[in-house]
């Protein structure tokens, strides 16, 4: 940086004195240590990085520390004590925290606003976070916190200290999400919040990328950037022991070697490691790179071409190397009946192609990850999806597939991810270099980086035929669904898998022919994102249901009422609907506004899955530990906002009677923590959910046994369960009354805290593995998941083709948390709507013509009226109390909603996302 004649700052009541002119957000985060001003873009586009200057809210990444001399700034350490205290309360309350990466920029602006005008309206409050970008909320929780913190602090509303307490936390409680409090004052650590005060001697590294998405790498001289004082030392690909990683398929280089070619833009050549930040990108600058550009694959039809150059010609998967013929990475065909006889019977038909686009997940939180040599290997800090799964794909790549103990995994706070951090970003990039060189080593993605680099939601391009009889009862489903999975496979497998599968709606009809294939190409990669495949067929399958609807004379609530499974019935997959499926039940609660709105409403269902299924191998596992007088739980699960923690909480709360002040949740690592699996597919409130509640149960009735005087064995208490039998781990079964599965009816010990302290030190572990049938399976009901979350939405527009109201009715079990689901519904239909009408990842030539500021995401003034319906039936599932998950479902029917609600108000289908000729069409760049 330039240097400057000494600037003085006024900040948080203190006077400080710098001679270098950077931006406030690095002198605060990286002088002054105050990390609770997190850098989400550094580009002024997401505001997490809001402070106070002179009383307004301010984003610090925009301002120098020249410009801010004389001003006094504030950051959330600076707050009163008063201001911190109802920030806390109102945004608890409110359930205004999920990831919390946005939260204490939100708190800033919302602090600054309360300083003005201490009882804004809340219009007012929406224009001063309208710079703020919330991923997860949908804004509104954060609007009513806002609104209850100005309350508190004008003396018209009191904090209620039991709240965040948590005296009785049981299953259905309106409790305080455990990690309010270090969210909003912004004292709970995220990767990036690691500095050299935790690790001395931290050095920094980054990836010198290509610049083309495919050209053969010539040369790479690093010669001039290593002769640089303060460079530890650049590694390329000759350095990597096993130079590929991947999910499930290895096929993503780690860097690109010389005489190799690249796959797409983000692709990284070599990693550059420093002292310090500033000399690292000095640095990258000079390590020079010689290309011969190639023509690029730029979309499926061209990977289908015959003479199309192949992407990969091979790939390593599952201990096997697989050869390529073509650029299909994935391919799945779904059956079931005669699809083809009972269309060609059908009283109506309906065929037509959709196409939706890549998206970009927009999580606050730029990947990052701290590594350190340990032991006998490596320990990595991360922001993940699955501790397991980074451990897994590092150990590979340093070729210890048979001791991957050797790395230890830890998951620290993340910012969000909706499946777009299950992929390795760079954990293994600062696993190698802190190996390489002994020594601690930060790896941190520019937000531009992170937009290039981890995988999109696919982009689909698909055709449907759907058939009716005359009464409109759905006959049979033909489509063929093609997915651009970009440069790599990341989770195309599965994801495609997903799409298929759930092509078929949550309705009654037997025959069924799904095709699916994901294609090579040279754009960014894609994966997993919130809906996994689902919310690109189901938009397709029920703006289609709208058409057949049309033809058949039925209006589309009847025709989805008529066809809508019930318990007992058989899904298009063959798996009977279980006794909690309550889809009737959700348009039931959404018929009478649906009829209210003639014209101007759009109804759309869906399904999602809990759990993996298929027949893979998917265990959720607890370990209990008493420890001080608390019982910890260890469960290698990561929370990336969904609140699964505080379900965990709640789990053991609601088992043994004991209060919050007696759980906590354990450090979620490899080394500490036994594998419970990724957070993907809707699974840790079921999954690993169980598998807490079994853990709880076994430390229950030691404490029982405790209080009725009789000896407990010193011994690990283990035992293992498949949702409906119980084992101890030596072979005697053992059983847990069916009343005791329903909240509020488990038997308690009487004194629980002091029963608690008495087994110190002891353990109680359970494993939770549900049988299902793998895809295709030869019986007549194959259980392909363990359950299904089911839900209708309304999207009703305004005259001007606005989205006025959303109403969401949701099957999701029993509602675990009453605060926490609303904030997940919310943010999954704003999500929805984003994906629908503004988001957008234009690409030229394979390369992305996006910032942050530019992807489309909505804003706290483009919220509209969302109306979070909750559908519980009285007999729910036996396991993890009945709850069935609420993260990824909530997003899947908003789209198609929307689509249906222009084609009520204008007669006119919009087959292609984002929609076109809508009231935000402006956005698009469209007319």
């Amino acid at each position: 940086m330039k240097a400057q004649p000494p600037t003085e700052h006024l900040i948080n009541g203190r006077d400080y004195v710098t001679s270098e002119n950077k931006s406030i957000l690095r002198y605060l985060r990286d002088d002054l240590h105050l990390t609770s001003v997190k850098d989400g873009c550094s580009e002024g586009a997401c505001g997490t990085c809001t402070i106070i200057v002179d009383n307004r809210a301010v984003k610090s990444c925009v301002l120098t520390t020249k410009l801010a001399q004389g001003h006094d700034i504030v950051t959330i350490e600076g707050l009163t004590e008063r201001e911190q205290e109802a920030f806390v309360y109102a945004f608890g309350a409110a359930g205004a925290v999920q990831c919390g990466f946005c939260i204490p920029g939100m708190v800033m602006a919302g602090a600054a606003l309360c300083r003005r005008t201490p009882d804004p309206t809340d219009l007012e409050i929406s224009q001063a976070i309208k710079g703020n970008v919330c991923r997860c909320t949908g804004y509104k929780r954060i609007l009513v916190g806002i609104k209850r913190a100005a309350a508190i602090l004008r003396g018209d509303e009191q904090i209620d200290p039991s709240a965040e307490r948590g005296d009785n936390y049981a299953v259905g409680e309106q409790i305080f999400r455990v990690d309010v409090r270090r969210k909003v004052l912004g004292f709970g650590k995220y990767p990036d919040d690691m500095t050299e005060q935790d690790f001395p001697g931290l050095s920094y590294a980054s990836a010198v990328r290509s610049k083309y998405p495919r050209a053969r790498v010539l040369s790479i001289d690093a010669s001039k950037a290593e002769a640089l004082p303060g460079v530890v030392g650049v590694l390329t690909a000759a350095d990597v022991p096993h130079n590929q990683v991947g999910h499930l398929i290895q096929d993503w280089d780690v860097m690109i070697a010389e005489g190799d070619i690249t796959r797409c833009l983000g692709d990284a050549v070599a990693l550059v490691v420093a002292e310090d930040a500033k000399t690292l990108e000095r640095a990258k600058k000079l390590v020079k790179v010689e290309y011969e550009p190639l023509e690029p694959v730029r979309s499926i039809e061209e990977a289908k071409a015959p003479d199309a150059p192949r992407i990969h010609d091979s790939f390593f998967a599952f201990g096997n190397t697989v050869e390529l013929a073509d650029n299909v990475c994935q391919s799945r065909h779904v059956t079931r009946g005669d699809a083809a006889k009972a269309l060609a019977e059908s009283a109506y038909t309906v065929t037509q192609r959709f196409t939706t686009p890549f998206t970009e997940h927009a999580f606050l939180e730029p990947e990052c990850a701290v590594a350190a040599p340990y032991k006998d290997g490596v320990k990595i800090w991360s922001t993940d999806q699955g501790a397991y799964d980074t451990r897994k794909e590092c150990a590979h790549m340093f070729g210890w597939d048979d001791t991957p103990e050797r790395v230890v995994v830890e998951t620290m706070l993340v910012g969000g991810g909706f499946g777009g951090k299950e992929d390795v970003s760079c954990q293994h990039l600062a696993a190698l270099a802190a190996y390489k060189f002994g020594r601690p080593v930060k790896c941190r993605f520019s937000r531009q980086e992170s937009l290039y680099f981890h995988p999109k939601r696919h982009a689909m391009d698909a055709t449907f035929t759907l058939g009716c009889d005359k009464d409109g009862n759905f006959t049979g489903l033909d489509c063929e669904i093609n997915f651009d999975t970009g440069a790599y496979a990341s989770l195309c497998g599965p994801v495609l898998e997903r799409a298929c599968t759930h092509s078929v709606g949550p309705y009654k009809y037997q025959n069924t022919d799904i095709r699916g294939y994901g294609y090579y190409t040279n754009n960014p990669p894609a994966g997993a994102f919130r809906g996994f495949g689902v919310c690109q067929s189901e938009f397709a399958l029920e703006s289609l249901i709208d058409l057949l609807a049309e033809k058949a004379g039925i209006d589309p609530w009847e025709i989805r009422y008529r066809n809508a499974i019930e318990p007992g019935e058989v899904l298009p997959n063959g798996q009977i609907a279980d006794c909690s499926t309550a889809l009737k039940e959700t348009l039931e609660a959404v018929r009478d506004v649906y009829y209210a709105h003639p014209g101007h409403a759009g109804i759309a269902c869906s399904m999602k899955n809990a759990g993996v299924g298929v027949g893979l191998p998917d265990a959720g596992r607890c370990n209990i530990r008493v420890e001080d007088g608390r019982a910890v739980i260890y469960a290698a699960t990561s929370d990336i906002g969904q609140g699964c923690n505080t379900v965990f909480l709640q789990d053991v709360a609601e088992a043994c009677g004991l209060p919050l002040s007696c759980i906590a949740n354990g450090e979620c690592s490899t080394e500490a923590a036994p594998d419970s699996g990724t957070t993907s597919g809707s699974r840790q409130t079921v999954v690993t959910g169980e598998a807490v509640r079994g853990a709880a149960f076994l430390l229950r009735d030691a404490m029982l046994a405790i209080e009725r005087g009789e000896a407990v064995c010193d011994d690990r208490v283990s035992a293992k369960g498949d949702g409906v039998t119980h084992e101890f781990a030596d072979g005697t079964t053992f059983e847990v009354s069916a009343e005791q599965l329903t909240p509020g009816h488990a038997v308690h010990p009487k004194h629980p805290a002091e029963a608690l302290r008495a087994l110190e030190g002891h353990e109680f572990y359970y494993e939770y593995l549900e049988k299902t049938d793998k895809l295709g399976a030869d019986v007549p009901n194959p259980k392909s998941h363990i359950c299904y979350g089911f839900a209708t939405h309304v999207v009703i527009l305004d005259d001007e083709g606005r989205v006025e109201q959303v109403y969401a009715a949701h099957d999701s079990g029993r509602v675990i948390n009453p605060i926490a689901i609303q904030g997940q519904i919310e943010g999954g239909v704003l999500m929805g709507m984003g994906y629908a009408l503004t988001e957008q990842w234009p690409l030229k030539d394979c390369v992305p013509q996006v910032k942050y500021g530019t992807l489309g995401l909505l804003r706290s003034t483009d919220i509209p009226q969302i109306h979070a319906i909750y559908v519980e039936k009285d007999e729910q599932l036996p396991v993890a109390y009945g709850g069935k998950g609420i993260g990824e479902i909530a997003t899947i029917p908003t789209a198609p909603a929307v689509q249906n609600a222009y084609h009520a108000l204008d007669g006119r289908l919009r087959p292609n996302l984002p929609l076109a000729d809508t009231y935000y069409s402006h956005r698009l760049g469209r007319d």
